[in-house]
């Protein structure tokens, strides 16, 4: 039954949790099925209804009409149920269908009992019957009843897991990762406090996967939270103490410090990368949120402002404490992919493989510029203008990263062989640091979780002695400096036999073999003749037949009238 299922849901929209193209697949199949087996119901006049009984069992397809059934009900009410977070009327209906699953699958389960069914299928169909029990107690928030189908459908799938080889046993071990979620849910509406904390760590199990089960684990901690939220009245930062009012903002609040550590926990980046994705969603989600309750206070906060001589309201410094924490998280996720790209730069340094560049300097240069664009925008947030303390810590933060990003820019300079250009700026990379080093004093808890810069310095100081080496031997090198200029020159192939250079563009696809098209050069033009002969020529004499023709003017054009001939 399971392989089945899971086959169909996976090869007909339920990859992308698309529910309505799965009901039309159940749709279509069921007809199929129906034409197949001649269990048509009536005709199209008349409406003849028919139930599959232990008699007719001769083939394992009308089982699967059973399947069908209970599948499209389920699929439909899952499609409902995405559609009723914005029309809460479709609830019902969502309802109304889980029970008709339900009935299907009971049916299913008792003829599933006959003897001329094995044991596997048997257990199968016992746990799809408690499976959909337990969504239909789940949706009516029934929780122990919910709960105890939950467990007797893990109870069956675990023990198919363990009399099977591990080929089959996977699909009955997702099965039972699935409904976990729900069984922690189910405890926690009991009384379990402790439920909350093992939906975290199945969040955190589940790493850089996307799908079905990491939006029910999401759906099934916001929960929670919203649960927990209803104590929630205030937050205090910086030493005052602001009322929170709106459901949204508590919610994100209270799973500030959950999400930070299950971030700190995370193994691999592609996972921290994820969890730093969800912070930031549901931080602008608060924010967007904070700014709807800011738009109709308008006039209010005018005032405030007049009367308060300057000091923002409270609405408006929640507004900044979530701007803050939305920047923060931003450069703590910028900060981690920088070093992620450092390690990799490092490994690539040390193998010296050609032709496989999987991080440069740029890409490091990059994100330390946006890390500098966060920490210019914190320094302008509402109400901490007058922040000496604050604005110190940030005014040290960009020196940190300031420096390494002068750091990276003298490694890209190191790589294009302009030596003066990269010692200046390892020059300046120390300047930023022993300003760092300076001006911490009190500021040093602030600047614990930043990257350390006597680190930066020691290996500035190893870099420059690496770089001033360097451009000795690149000055001395007379063969190292003529050849690049030999491939540079433009010379095609046919012209340079004579000298021997490494040129990688003659194993590419653009080779320079010769010159093409060639270019013109001068022949001898077509010959010029001069007639010199033409003024010596005497030419016979004309005159007479001149003067017969001045004759016959007017005169022998009267002649022609009248008819007369010469």
């Amino acid at each position: 039954v399971l392989q089945i299922v899971k086959e169909s849901q996976q090869q007909h929209g339920l990859r992308h949790g698309d529910f309505q193209r799965y009901r039309g697949y159940c749709s279509r199949r069921l007809r199929r099925l129906r034409k197949t087996l001649n269990f048509k119901m009536g005709n199209r006049h008349k409406f003849t209804g028919k139930k599959v009984t232990e008699e007719i069992l001769s083939d394992n397809r009308y089982l699967l009409l059973i399947l069908m059934d209970a599948e499209r009900a389920w699929s439909y009410a899952m499609q409902l149920k995405q559609e009723a977070n914005t029309e809460p009327r479709k609830r019902f209906h969502l309802l109304s269908r889980l029970r008709k699953a339900v009935k299907h699958a009971e049916e299913l389960e008792r003829l599933c009992e006959s003897n001329r069914v094995d044991a596997k299928t048997k257990l199968e169909a016992q746990a799809y019957m408690a499976y959909l029990t337990g969504m239909l107690r789940f949706e009516h928030q029934e929780w122990k009843a919910a709960m105890e189908a939950f467990n007797k459908c893990k109870t069956i799938y675990e023990k198919l897991a363990n009399a099977f080889t591990e080929e089959q046993a996977v699909l009955y071990n997702q099965r039972v990762e699935e409904i976990s979620p729900n069984i922690r849910y189910c405890a926690y509406n009991i009384g379990d406090q402790s439920a909350m904390n093992e939906l975290m760590q199945m969040r955190l199990r589940s790493g850089g996967t996307e799908g079905l089960l990491a939006e029910k684990l999401e759906a099934l901690i916001t929960q929670t939270r919203a649960k927990q939220a209803a104590t929630m009245s205030e937050v205090e930062w910086r030493g005052r103490t602001v009322p929170v009012k709106i459901d949204k903002v508590r919610i994100f609040l209270l799973g500030l410090a959950d999400n930070e550590a299950a971030i700190a926990q995370a193994e691999n980046e592609e996972t921290k990368e994820r969890l730093f994705e969800s912070l930031l969603s549901e931080c602008r989600d608060a924010i967007q949120a904070v700014r709807e309750e800011l738009k109709p206070d308008q006039k209010q906060r005018e005032h405030s402002l007049e009367n308060d001589s300057g000091k923002v309201s409270n609405i408006q410094y929640l507004h900044s404490y979530l701007t803050y924490i939305k920047l923060s998280t931003a450069i703590k996720r910028n900060e981690s992919m920088a070093k992620s790209l450092q390690k990799a730069l490092l490994q690539q340094q040390r193998s010296d493989e050609d032709g496989k560049r999987t991080a440069r300097p740029q890409d490091l240069i990059r994100l330390y510029d946006i890390i500098l664009q966060n920490l210019v925008e914190l320094t302008q947030l509402p109400g901490l203008e007058e922040d000496k303390n604050f604005q110190k810590e940030i005014g040290l933060k960009t020196l940190v990263y300031k420096a390494y990003r002068c750091f990276f820019i003298a490694q890209s300079y190191v790589l294009v062989k302009k030596w003066s250009e990269a010692l200046v700026l390892y020059e300046r990379v120390l300047k930023y640091a022993r300003e760092v080093q300076s001006g911490a004093g009190a500021h040093r808890n602030s600047l614990k979780e930043l990257p350390d810069v006597q680190d930066l310095i020691t290996q500035v100081n190893a870099e420059k002695y690496s770089l001033q080496a360097a451009a000795i031997l690149d000055a001395n090198d007379p063969h190292e400096s003529e050849s690049p200029s030999q491939v540079k020159d433009g010379k095609p192939l046919s012209e340079r036999f004579e000298t021997f250079c490494l040129d990688p563009s003659l194993v590419s696809k653009q080779v320079n073999l010769v010159h093409f098209p060639p270019g013109f050069q001068p022949i001898p033009c077509k010959p010029l003749f001069f007639d010199l002969a033409l003024n010596h020529v005497a030419f016979p004499p004309l005159e007479d037949k001149v003067e017969q023709k001045a004759k016959s003017g007017l005169t022998g054009y009267i002649k022609g009238i009248f008819g007369f001939k010469s």
